[in-house]
């Protein structure tokens, strides 16, 4: 006997359950006690028996496909899963079914209400699986990995931070940046590293790198106040105040900033916005050196100072303008320089140092150099056209000069000296240049007051104190030339020609002492022969005692005009007059070492011994025992013997002497 539930479990087990649920839903009374047949009943049991055996197994295919992968069930399971996926969905008809008993039963029993409690031969758990076309998610594949997990870090960054911290507690800052280092190549994005190593880096005097560091833990985290307050601190330290202001009202808006963390950031900006507008209103050089010193002692150790105030200090001590603050200039302009070689502002300041110490071929090579640097540099073009052009006049006032054209040279360097006003040296030169012209002119007042004003503009200008030492004594002070060119000689006793000037000065003021014959005379000292006599004829008919005789003091101005006349008419008195020989002390003039014997045109300037004069003298007649000599010229010496010609004494006329000597 063959069972149809053996070879076609599918109809079988759709069949079975339908029987079960159609006896389940419509109970029938009659046919539970009609009694059946033994053959019947006994092919009943047969068939319940394997009825349970089919659902006991399809059972444990449920059970087996709710765990395993299709691709993981052994190959008859794989092949009924796949015949299962692969039948029709529709309802089973009778003609699907072979039939073994009563067919009218099997086909009229409904459908099951329980589809879990039933499975078909290939391991289909329930209808809404075979009505779904598409293949069940996978599980993971049961399969034992060929990869290795990831291998652990070598370095711990929590391990380095701890030991970076512990150098940086020790000062050991070059090893806390090292460890520092090592936890950001883990970990490059972390803040805290970050912001660690800045804060090593602030130590160490490595500002610029603290910089990088802050910055990039801003970018991370821009509302972290540490991180900020780090950054605003390190903008300072390299002097960059308005930056740390920015970032310290960047922090106000989500977190309260005390008035001391601001106080450093504000002072600095406050002397540097000192330091400027003293600049731009041209006030002392002073005042922007102490401004920036102020600033500068709040920069990092090692910093350098920002070009900007290095410039600013360099226009101040040109404000300054004397020898040390020029040198400065110069000493700014070449820091720079180094550094940069083609900078313009770096050129044109070292040529402002250059043209204010009168370098001017010097100054207008820089200028042109940083023109060539930059074409469009507006200070370059200034300072180049107005070093031109008050050289240019300069040179045009010394011509005038040298051709004895003293009034043009006057006219000249007044026009010079509009140039440039703050040119202190330079316009100290053409002060000095002024008051010689002048001195040439007569005019010793403008000479002495452009001497004064170059003196003021460089008070180590000695060729204007000589100067005005001379205008002093031309004017008729020789007491105050005298003085200023002794002062000359003290400051300055390597001065060439100085002691000179002195012993001319002192000259000049005994001559001063004396009857003025020019001046009782009404003529300039280089005044002519002719000039002289005209003066004299027209002094005498005024004060002749004849015209004046109630006039007592007519006849003393009368006798002072005849004996200015008879010396000033006279060449050689004249020449002595005006050299000042007829004021040397007699005893001068046998000093030591042969220092000659003055005595006019024939004798003077010869080393004459005078015992080999007196000898001389004495030849004949006895030598000079009780004789004598005298000489008998105004305001000669006579001897013991007078001028009577005692015995053995000797005489000789006006004529003996070329000087005018006579002996009585």
């Amino acid at each position: 006997m063959v069972l149809p539930g053996l070879f076609k479990p599918k109809k079988t087990s759709e069949a079975l359950p339908k029987k079960s649920s159609k006896s389940r839903e419509h109970p029938s009374p009659s046919r539970r006690s009609v009694s059946k047949s033994p053959t019947k009943s006994l092919k009943e049991s047969e068939s319940r028996s394997q009825h349970r055996k089919i659902s006991s197994r399809s059972s444990s295919r449920n059970v087996l496909n709710t765990d395993i992968h299709p691709l993981n069930l052994p190959p008859e399971e794989r092949e009924r899963k796949r015949s299962a996926m692969s039948a029709p969905t529709d309802p089973p008809t009778p003609m699907d079914v072979d039939h073994d008993g009563d067919a009218s039963s099997a086909s009229s029993s409904p459908p099951p209400t329980d589809p879990t409690s039933f499975s078909d031969a290939n391991g289909s758990t329930n209808d809404a699986e075979l009505e779904d076309p598409t293949s069940p998610v996978p599980p993971p594949h049961r399969f034992k990995p060929t990869t290795s997990p990831p291998a652990k870090p070598a370095l711990d960054p929590e391990e380095c931070k701890a030991l970076g911290n512990k150098y940086y507690k020790n000062s050991d800052f070059v090893r806390a940046i090292a460890e520092y280092t090592k936890a950001l190549s883990v970990e490059p994005q972390s803040v805290t590293y970050l912001s660690n190593r800045a804060a090593a880096f602030i130590s160490a005097n490595r500002f610029d790198e603290a910089l990088a560091d802050s910055k990039q833990a801003q970018d991370l985290e821009p509302r972290n106040a540490k991180v900020l307050h780090r950054l605003a601190r390190i903008y300072v330290l390299l002097g960059r105040p308005s930056e740390a202001l920015d970032v310290l009202d960047h922090i106000a808006t989500f977190q309260t900033v005390a008035l001391a963390e601001r106080a450093v950031a504000t002072e600095m900006q406050t002397h540097i916005k000192q330091a400027e507008e003293a600049l731009r209103r041209g006030t002392t050089g002073s005042m922007i050196i102490h401004a920036l010193d102020k600033v500068e002692r709040a920069l990092g150790s090692g910093v350098e100072k920002p070009r900007k105030w290095q410039l600013m200090r360099g226009e101040a001590y040109l404000k300054m303008g004397n020898v040390n603050s020029l040198g400065d200039a110069q000493g700014v302009a070449m820091s720079l320089l180094r550094k940069n070689s083609k900078d313009p502002e770096a050129l044109v300041l070292r040529g402002r140092a250059l043209y204010a110490q009168g370098e001017n071929e010097k100054a207008l090579q820089h200028f042109r150099e940083a023109l060539s640097c930059d074409p469009d540099y507006k200070d370059g073009v200034k300072y180049l056209r107005l070093v031109q052009k008050l050289e240019r006049m300069k040179e045009e006032g010394n011509t005038a000069f040298k051709t004895g054209k003293y009034k043009q040279a006057v006219e000249l360097y007044g026009q010079a000296l509009a140039v440039d006003p703050n040119n202190k040296g330079i316009n100290s030169k053409l002060h000095q240049n002024r008051a010689m012209a002048s001195i040439k002119l007569k005019d010793f007042k403008s000479a002495i007051s452009d001497c004064d004003r170059a003196i003021a503009l460089d008070s180590t200008y000695v060729k204007a104190r000589r100067t005005r030492a001379r205008a002093l004594g031309e004017s008729g002070s020789w007491d105050e030339a005298v003085r200023e060119f002794k002062a000359i000689a003290e400051s300055n006793p390597s001065e060439p020609g100085i002691q000179k000037e002195v012993h001319n000065a002192e000259l000049e003021l005994k001559k001063s002492k004396r009857k003025d014959y020019y001046k009782l005379l009404g003529v300039e000292k280089d005044a002519s022969e002719n000039e002289i006599k005209k003066a004299y004829r027209k002094l005498a008919i005024v004060h002749h005692p004849d015209k004046n005789p109630d006039d007592e003091s007519a006849a003393e101005k009368f006798k002072e005009i005849g004996e200015a006349y008879e010396c000033l008419s006279d060449p050689e008195k004249r020449a002595r007059y005006d050299s000042g020989e007829d004021l040397i002390d007699p005893s001068e003039m046998f000093s030591q070492g042969g220092g000659g014997f003055p005595m006019g045109g024939g004798m003077g300037g010869m080393g004459i011994n005078p015992e080999m004069l007196f000898n001389m003298m004495g030849q004949g007649g006895g030598g000079m025992g009780g004789g004598g000599f005298s000489f008998s010229t105004a305001g000669g010496f006579g001897g013991p013997g007078g001028s009577g010609g005692s015995r053995g004494g000797r005489s000789r006329g006006a004529g003996g002497f070329p000087g005018g000597f006579s002996f009585g």
